[in-house]
C-alpha cells in the first residue's frame, strides 16, 4: 500500500445518501457468495489486536496462524483512537502494515469500522455524546460504548470515520468483510439524554402521525397522562412509580431503532463506496436490546457472538436456541460465529474454562446449526486491560497449551470439509419469538414476575431438542406454510394479524400449540378484550377467566384426563402458574388435580379446520411437558431428525446441491453408539470406509457425508 497516512483528509459530512441516486451495490447474495468464495470454505480465525503487541509479535502470529489454519479475522474493532488520534487526522500506516501482511499470508480480514468505542479526543472535545440513565447519571468514558446512539455529533464523527477507512481500504486484497460496530447495545441499551429526547418525539411522531393517535395507542386518560402535543413526551425516565408501559415499550422499539441507524448509517457509506464487499454487525446471544429479526433484512450476512457457560448442564441446549434463532432471523441462511470463548470468559461471578474437548464440540454444533465460520475473542489472550482473564487462540501459557493445540486441531478439521459451506438445515417444526413480547411480558406491573421470556422459551424448545427435532425460531411475521408443527411459547404481545395468521395456518391443517399468558395484549400493549386469549380463542376452541400466578416454588398436582379418577399418587406436577380456564369447543388433555381444581383444564386439544391447535395453561414439569409435544409432534407427522437416537445426542443434517450432510454431537460424557439409517462416510477420517454405526466418544463430533458418489 501507498500513501499511508492522512493529515487533515478532506472527509465529506456523514453520508445522507440521495433517494434518486442508483443503487450501486451487488445483491446481498452476490456479495456473501464473493466472500465464500474467498474463504473458499469455513472460516476460522479471531479478533485480532495486534496493536495490544509489539510489531515484533506480529511474525509470530502469522506463522502460528499458518499452523492452525486461519482464514480469517476481525480486525480494528477497537481502534479509532489509533486511526484518528486527533480530529480530522488520519493515520492508517499501522493497519496498512497488518492488512499486507494478512492479505500476504491468505487471511481474509473482517474489517471494523472502529466505531465501537470513541476515542478520547472526540469526548473530550464534545462531552455531550456520553449517555445518560434513566435516573441521570452521565455514563463516563473509560470502559466502551460510551455514546448516545442518538447524538447527531457522534453520528457524524461515526460517519466521517467510515468514510475515510472505506476510501482507504476498499481496493485492498485483504478485505473481504466490513464488521460495523460491535455488539451494539450490550453496555448502553437506552440513553435519556436531551438528544434522545428530541429523537424519541422525532420517531413517535413517524410512528403516530398525529398526537391523538398516540393518545389512543398509549392508554393516556390512565393517570391524566393525555399530551396535547408531542413536545410534552419525554423518555421513561425514573418516576415516582410505573410509568406508562405503552411508553416503555415504544421507548425500547426506539432504542433498538436508534441503534440501528447508526448501523445503517455506515452501512450506506460501506456500500457505496464499496459496493462488492459484504455487510455484517455482530449480535449476542441472549441480548435483549437490539431486535435481532428487525436488524435482519439490513445485514448481508448475519454474525453471531455465542458464550455457552460451561457451569449449566443444559448450556448446549441454550446454544440450540440462539442458533436456531440467529438462523430463522437470516431466512434459513448460513450464518457466522464471529465469536466465541476457545476457554474462560472473564465476565461471570464464576469462570469455568472448557474441558477439553468441549470447545471443539460446541463449535462443531454451530457448523451443524448454520455457521459457517468458526471465530473467537480472541487470538491472543491480552496482558492487561479489563478482558485480560478472557481466554484467547494463544492463552498467557503460550502455543505449548492445551488451548492452542486444540484450536489448532479444530482449524485443520474445518478445512477438510469446504463443502459445508453455503449448506442449508431444512427443518419442519417452527417455535415462535418476538423481540416485542419479550420486551412487554417483562414490564413491570404485572400478574407474576416469573414470566421471563427466555425461560419460557426454553421451557418448550427444551423438549424439543432432547426428541431429536430440527426447529427454526423465527418471528411470528415469517412464512409458515412450510411447516408442520409451530410452537407459541407465552407471546403474551400477540398483534391481531399475527393471530389471523396462527389461526389461518391450523386451518390448513398445521399443528400449533399456546401456552399461557399468550395473546394477552396487541402491539400497543393493550388487552385484547372478549377473554384471554381474545384472538385466538376461535382456534383453541377456549377462553380464559383468570390468571393464577403460583407463589415462588410452589408446585401443584396435573394427570391425564384421559386416567378418569381423581388420585395423584406419583403423578405429574406443574409450577408457576395457572389459568381458569372455560372450554368452547377443545377437550382437555390434562387436568389439574387437589383441592379447588380438580377436573379443571390444564391442557387442551382442539380440532379446527384441517389442523389441531393445543393450549397449556400451566408450566408442566418436563417429562410431562415432553409427552404433549411428542403428542403434537405425532399429530403434525414430524419425525426426528434421526430415530433412536442415545439420550444427550444431537443430529442436525445441512443440504447442499445433491448431497446433504449429517452431524452427530455428543453432549454427554458416555461413549455411545449410533445406527445410521444407511451408509456414511466419514468426513473427519478420510480413510474410513462408507460406515452403518458411529461410536461417539465423549464430547464426541461425527461429520458424515452421503456414501458412495465421493466428496462435492
Amino acid at each position: 500500500m501507498t500513501d499511508t497516512t492522512h493529515s487533515s483528509l478532506d472527509v465529506p459530512d456523514a453520508d445522507v445518501p440521495d433517494p434518486a441516486a442508483p443503487d450501486t451495490a451487488a445483491p446481498a447474495a452476490a456479495r456473501t457468495a464473493r466472500l465464500r468464495g474467498r474463504l473458499g470454505g469455513l472460516g476460522f480465525g479471531a479478533d485480532y489486536n495486534p496493536e495490544q503487541w509489539p510489531e515484533s509479535t506480529r511474525a509470530q502470529d502469522l506463522k502460528l496462524m499458518s499452523e492452525a489454519g486461519v482464514t480469517m479475522v476481525n480486525l480494528g474493532i477497537f481502534g479509532w483512537a489509533r486511526v484518528e488520534p486527533e480530529r480530522d487526522a488520519y493515520d492508517f500506516s499501522y493497519f496498512d502494515r497488518v492488512m499486507d501482511d494478512l492479505a500476504g499470508h491468505g487471511i481474509t480480514v473482517d474489517l471494523a469500522t472502529m466505531t465501537a468505542s470513541p476515542a478520547p479526543w472526540l469526548v473530550t472535545q464534545h462531552p455531550e455524546i456520553l449517555p445518560v440513565t434513566a435516573d441521570g447519571t452521565v455514563l463516563a468514558p473509560g470502559g466502551r460504548q460510551h455514546f448516545c446512539p442518538s447524538s447527531p455529533v457522534f453520528r457524524d464523527r461515526a460517519g466521517r470515520l467510515v468514510e475515510a477507512l472505506a476510501t482507504h481500504y476498499r481496493d485492498h486484497p485483504a478485505l473481504g468483510l466490513w464488521h460495523v460496530g460491535n455488539e451494539y447495545g450490550i453496555h448502553v441499551a437506552e440513553c435519556f439524554c436531551p438528544a434522545s429526547e428530541n429523537d424519541f418525539r422525532s420517531w413517535l411522531v413517524g410512528r403516530y402521525g398525529d398526537i391523538e393517535a398516540l393518545n389512543d395507542a398509549w392508554s393516556t386518560d390512565f393517570w391524566s397522562q393525555r399530551y396535547a402535543s408531542f413536545d410534552q413526551i419525554l423518555p421513561p425516565r425514573t418516576a415516582p412509580t410505573y410509568p406508562n408501559p405503552s411508553q416503555q415499550l415504544d421507548f425500547k422499539r426506539f432504542s433498538s431503532d436508534a441503534l440501528r441507524a447508526c448501523f445503517e448509517l455506515e452501512t450506506r457509506i460501506l456500500r457505496r463506496v464499496t459496493p462488492d464487499v459484504p455487510v455484517t454487525t455482530n449480535f449476542l446471544a441472549g441480548h435483549k436490546t437490539v431486535d435481532m429479526y428487525d436488524w435482519a433484512p439490513a445485514m448481508d450476512v448475519l454474525a453471531f457472538d455465542s458464550y455457552p457457560d460451561p457451569n449449566w448442564d443444559r448450556a448446549h441446549v441454550g446454544a440450540a436456541l440462539s442458533y436456531d434463532g440467529i438462523r430463522g432471523a437470516g431466512g434459513g441462511d448460513p450464518w457466522l460465529l464471529t465469536e466465541q470463548a476457545p476457554s474462560s470468559v472473564n465476565w461471570r461471578q464464576r469462570n469455568a474454562p472448557k474441558l477439553p474437548g468441549q470447545m471443539r464440540l460446541w463449535s462443531w454444533q454451530a457448523v451443524a446449526q448454520g455457521a459457517d465460520a468458526v471465530m473467537y475473542f480472541q487470538w491472543r489472550q491480552s496482558r492487561g486491560g479489563a478482558e485480560k482473564f478472557h481466554s484467547g487462540m494463544i492463552p498467557h501459557a503460550g502455543p505449548d497449551s492445551r488451548v492452542f493445540r486444540e484450536v489448532a486441531a479444530l482449524g485443520q478439521e474445518l478445512a477438510a470439509v469446504p463443502e459445508i459451506a453455503g449448506t442449508r438445515l431444512r427443518n419442519e417444526v417452527a417455535v415462535l419469538f418476538d423481540w416485542n413480547s419479550w420486551w412487554a411480558v417483562e414490564l413491570d406491573s404485572h400478574p407474576s414476575n416469573g414470566i421471563q421470556h427466555l425461560d419460557r422459551t426454553l421451557d418448550h424448545y427444551g423438549p424439543l431438542f432432547d426428541l431429536g427435532v430440527g426447529v427454526d425460531v423465527v418471528h411470528p411475521s415469517a412464512d409458515l406454510s412450510g411447516y408442520r408443527l409451530v410452537v407459541v411459547p407465552g407471546l403474551y404481545l400477540l398483534s391481531a394479524e399475527h393471530a389471523e395468521r396462527l389461526t389461518r395456518f391450523v386451518a390448513d391443517g398445521g399443528s400449533l400449540v399456546v401456552s399461557f399468558f399468550s395473546g394477552i395484549v396487541d402491539e400497543h400493549d393493550r388487552v385484547h378484550l372478549g377473554g384471554y386469549p381474545a384472538p385466538l380463542r376461535d382456534v383453541l376452541g377456549l377462553y380464559v377467566e383468570e390468571f393464577w400466578p403460583a407463589d415462588e416454588g410452589a408446585t401443584f398436582p396435573v394427570r391425564e384426563a384421559a386416567d378418569g379418577g381423581t388420585s395423584h399418587e406419583g403423578g405429574s406436577s406443574a409450577g408457576l402458574w395457572r389459568e381458569d380456564v372455560v372450554l368452547t369447543g377443545a377437550a382437555p388433555e390434562l387436568l389439574f388435580a387437589g383441592p379447588g381444581w380438580d377436573g379443571r383444564p390444564a391442557a387442551t386439544v382442539h380440532g379446527y379446520g384441517a389442523g389441531t391447535a393445543r393450549y397449556i395453561a400451566t408450566r408442566p414439569d418436563e417429562a410431562t411437558m415432553r409427552a404433549i409435544l411428542e403428542r403434537a409432534l405425532a399429530d403434525a407427522g414430524v419425525p426426528p431428525v434421526l430415530p433412536g437416537l442415545p439420550a444427550g445426542v444431537q443430529a442436525t443434517v445441512r443440504a447442499g446441491d445433491g448431497y446433504d450432510i449429517l452431524f452427530l454431537l455428543n453432549h454427554t460424557d458416555g461413549t455411545h453408539v449410533v445406527e445410521l439409517p444407511g451408509e456414511r462416510r466419514d468426513l473427519l477420517h478420510q480413510d474410513r470406509d462408507p460406515q452403518r454405526r458411529i461410536t461417539l466418544e465423549p464430547f464426541g463430533v461425527a461429520v458424515l457425508g452421503n456414501p458412495a458418489e465421493g466428496r462435492h
